[in-house]
């Protein structure tokens, strides 16, 4: 069994919709997902552009998000903290989701969204850079889902 990521809003491999970009609402996708393994103890979420100019761009990192959830909604909140789940600062400064935003001209970016199921309940990585927080997740990986959108600009 192998676990699940999607989005009512994009298939796997298709455009981002504008929304979810600097040049729309600039807010986070909605996300469900499947196939949990059972000793799943939380998830961690990332977004990721490994074709940006300067090497990967990380737009968002939530972290401690409860096992038993199985979606996030649109605009998810950027506060650092929401219930017991926690949010790193993107690349942009910012904490929270930080939406596609390529350089003009650039060709299409892959914006990697990835989940992971964890073994532990908490990690150790507030008030952390999103690199950091996933330095701090991969260790307790046990299963991982992965869903790509396209954008450009």
């Amino acid at each position: 069994m192998r676990m699940h990521l999607v989005s009512p809003a994009f298939r796997n491999g298709e455009a981002l919709p504008v929304r979810f970009t600097c040049e729309g609402a600039d807010v986070s996708p909605p996300l469900a997902w499947s196939n949990v393994p059972k000793e799943t103890q939380s998830f961690a979420l990332f977004c990721e552009d490994p074709d940006a100019p300067g090497g990967t761009f990380h737009h968002w990192a939530i972290y401690d998000i409860p096992a038993a959830t199985m979606e996030l909604p649109e605009a998810f909140l950027h506060t650092g903290t929401v219930g017991p789940m926690h949010q790193g600062i993107n690349d942009f400064g910012k904490t929270g989701y930080g939406g596609a935003c390529p350089p003009k001209g650039h060709g299409i970016h892959h914006y990697h969204f990835k989940l992971l199921a964890l073994d532990v309940g908490l990690l150790d990585a507030r008030g952390k850079r999103c690199s950091d927080i996933t330095k701090a997740a991969r260790p307790h990986t046990i299963a991982e889902a992965e869903l790509v959108g396209l954008y450009m600009r």
